[in-house]
């Protein structure tokens, strides 16, 4: 690989995609993003809303808290925080910049309107509609496939944008099946650091704030503490008591910002925070950390490309090899090395099903196939 490759242009801008900053699990943020255009096509507040989630979605969100809502959770939540305090054009951060008069607007509007959650099936594991009313108006908003992929927007009966739900999967975003693992270290090896640095640098900053946050608050189960109590000295502990605890602060309603992957602010996590740990432990320089983190996310994006953005299949095992195979990139064990991680990790841990975000999903994202890099 050369760096006037297309290939190489294509790691560069897959990384640049997936590594998106997001506030709070990223489903109820997709439903509060498509709650704040629909309100924002509708041109005022609604005074009712109805929410169509596939079942995957509803998984996801009933049991998870909405970040800057006062600890509310669930599919209303994440719609009634949406319409009333939301900036669509934030997107993934539609929530981020709540007032607190906004939290008990939030709150009021809970109780006071109607929103209706209503199950659909229309052939996709990620499929959100929101439609919000006001008087005779509506205004319906569609995501499919991926957090912010917006397929429908609609005012009353004039369709203001839409585009074809089957072609929507992969519309706009770079072709994930250039992505082998022989590639990501090549790649890793020869990046011009500078390319990346900002995307990663970011992942650094939004990742460990939150790991840190999460060890010294009180969130969830406290699953990141409780791993390194006694084990403080343990470097194998330590990686995953902050990665869990990351997640444990996410799921119970911290308010600071992850920096995602695969749409997801947990395998976000769980690829990138035990690379870090290991890398300070280790004292690598910021130029090996970035390259391994290329490695740990590229090979997490490729495990979950023949995947989806979301199945019943555990998100946080892929993310745990991405971060098995960076770990394995620091101690200079080169593609085979990498390779040879993460082939043993998924065969020790493929088949763990995801039975939905929650606050006990910290006890998935804290990477035991990293012990094994």
């Amino acid at each position: 690989m050369k760096k006037t490759d297309s290939r190489y242009k294509a790691y560069v801008q897959i990384l640049k995609e997936e590594l998106m900053p997001a506030m709070g699990c990223t489903e109820p943020i997709a439903i509060a993003y498509a709650a704040a255009k629909a309100t924002e096509t509708l041109g005022s507040r609604p005074e009712r809303l109805l929410v169509e989630v596939s079942g995957n979605i509803i998984k996801n969100v009933k049991s998870v808290v909405v970040p800057h809502t006062g600890g509310l959770r669930g599919i209303q939540a994440a719609a009634a925080a949406g319409a009333v305090a939301g900036d669509a054009g934030a997107e993934l951060e539609v929530i981020s910049n709540v007032t607190p008069q906004q939290i008990e607007e939030i709150g009021k509007y809970l109780k006071e309107s109607e929103i209706e959650v209503r199950h659909v099936d229309h052939g996709h594991i990620f499929d959100i509609g929101v439609t919000a009313f006001r008087g005779a108006d509506s205004a319906f908003v569609r995501i499919v496939d991926h957090h912010t992929n917006i397929v429908m927007i609609r005012l009353n009966d004039n369709i203001i944008s839409s585009k074809d739900v089957s072609e929507s999967k992969s519309a706009g975003l770079t072709d994930r099946d250039c992505l082998t693992i022989e590639d990501i270290v090549e790649f890793a090896d020869i990046v011009d650091v500078e390319e990346v640095r900002e995307v990663l640098e970011r992942q650094i900053q939004y990742n460990m704030a939150i790991a840190e946050e999460g060890l010294a608050g009180d969130y969830g189960a406290n699953i990141g503490s409780t791993i390194m109590l006694g084990h403080e000295y343990d470097l194998k502990y330590v990686m995953r008591g902050y990665a869990a605890a990351a997640s444990d602060a996410r799921m119970n309603g911290c308010e600071l910002p992850v920096v995602i992957n695969s749409g997801s602010g947990n395998q976000g996590i769980t690829t990138s925070v035990p690379v870090i740990v290991y890398a300070r432990a280790h004292n690598k320089s910021s130029e090996e950390l970035l390259r391994a983190l290329c490695v740990s996310n590229l090979v997490t994006i490729h495990l979950k490309t023949g995947i989806g953005t979301l199945s019943a299949y555990c998100g946080a095992v892929s993310a745990g090899c991405g971060a098995g195979a960076g770990i394995a990139y620091l101690q200079g064990k080169g593609v085979d090395g990498v390779a040879h991680t993460v082939v043993n990790a998924l065969a020790v841990n493929s088949g763990i099903v995801c039975d939905g975000a929650k606050a006990r999903a910290a006890r998935q994202k804290s990477p035991c196939q990293s012990r094994r890099a």
